[in-house]
């Protein structure tokens, strides 16, 4: 183990678990500011820090310390890894944690699993017994997924085009459009219009919008635009898209990725205090992907469990309703809108939309569904199609 290596995963590690910074954003930056490091320094590297921030919690039992260096030497003993004799930690030794590892397992689901206690009070009121079995799924590895762009290619061709730059990838029964990639993706791959990297809960939010070639469609909170891209292709580029963000940087990267993706009816706005009024009445279809906890992606943001918290999802509840509230009226008559969140909690979900209802909404529930991290193998997604 070379000491420049530890001593960049323990760098990182404090940044998240200490700092409170992003972990993916935080590892891409290291990397980029790092170009020699090879291909095994950064998995070594990634695949430490990622574990760690993952498993925080049930590394603290092991090693019975918060301190990074013990939580990293946790890590690298339970994968049989022998720990320099130069790396110093506040916490059990290496035989200790040994000696601990098989007494895990009767922990109290909070540590054996690596959650916060009071997420895991909100999961089990919330989900009841499906709670056991999603948190194990939110704690899997998540695989690679790719949609592919039906605009510019098809499954057949995207993986033939895979294989020829030496990437190994199949197909996904049930998912017309995905393909699960063994191993990771090249980055020079990334920027090639055949393909978006979406998770298999993702790409069935855009075909619930029930889209049709031509119509006018407000994608609410579109963000960097995955699935903004998607409603592009089901309306076969046909039509207009107008997606919208409070920030204008990643309405710049949705752009981007439009333009590699041959994709010419998409419009951009940065949403502003008369947003609303220029486009009441306008839309024959309404996307509002809501902000939410995220807590349906921890397979894919093992920190944001550590960074949220309950007055936190308090917050974005209010959110919820406030959107849900407004936003409808940027429909036409007729017109119909899905509310999607990447949450599991129905607090989120269902829950707001039966809420609307109550406070006197003349909305019905068309069709509806949730993905299970566990059953599913996908990210925990849930979206419901409304009609008037």
């Amino acid at each position: 183990m070379h000491p420049i290596l530890a001593q960049a995963s323990l760098a990182l590690l404090k940044s998240v678990l200490v700092d409170g910074r992003v972990l993916d954003r935080s590892v891409q930056e290291a990397f980029k500011a790092n170009p020699r490091w090879g291909k095994r320094d950064r998995a070594f590297i990634s695949s430490s820090v990622w574990e760690c921030v993952r498993w925080a919690r049930s590394h603290g039992f092991l090693v019975d310390s918060t301190d990074p260096a013990a939580l990293l030497a946790a890590e690298w003993t339970l994968r049989g890894l022998d720990v320099p004799t130069w790396w110093q930690w506040q916490g059990l030794s290496t035989d200790e944690i040994r000696a601990r590892i098989p007494l895990l397992e009767s922990q109290p689901r909070p540590v054996r699993e690596s959650i916060p206690d009071w997420l895991d009070q909100r999961g089990s009121s919330e989900l009841g017994e499906m709670w056991d079995r999603e948190i194990i799924g939110l704690n899997r590895r998540a695989p690679v997924f790719l949609r592919v762009n039906r605009l510019v290619s098809d499954p057949d061709r995207a993986l033939a085009w895979l294989e020829s730059h030496g990437v190994k990838a199949a197909k996904v029964d049930g998912w017309p459009d995905a393909l699960v990639l063994d191993g990771l993706l090249p980055k020079p791959l990334k920027d090639d219009g055949r393909i978006e990297l979406q998770d298999l809960g993702s790409q069935r939010i855009a075909p619930l919008l029930d889209v049709e070639p031509g119509m006018r469609v407000i994608d609410a909170c579109a963000g960097a635009g995955g699935k903004t891209l998607h409603l592009a292709a089901l309306m076969q580029g046909r039509g207009e898209i107008l997606a919208t963000d409070i920030h204008a940087r990643k309405l710049e990267e949705l752009l981007r990725r439009a333009k590699r993706a041959g994709i010419r009816n998409i419009r951009t706005e940065v949403w502003s205090e008369g947003f609303m009024k220029r486009h009441q009445g306008w839309a024959d279809r309404l996307l509002i992907d809501a902000p939410c906890s995220g807590l349906g992606t921890l397979r894919r943001q093992p920190d944001l469990k550590w960074r949220i918290d309950e007055p936190g999802l308090e917050k974005i509840r209010r959110v919820q309703r406030r959107l849900l509230d407004h936003y409808p009226s940027l429909l036409s008559p007729g017109g119909k809108w899905v509310y999607a969140t990447c949450s599991l909690l129905p607090s989120e979900n269902r829950g707001q939309l039966d809420a609307l209802i109550e406070r006197g909404g003349s909305w019905k529930i068309e069709a509806e569904f949730t993905t299970s991290p566990h059953a599913d193998n996908s990210d925990g997604f849930y979206a419901a199609r409304l009609v008037g």
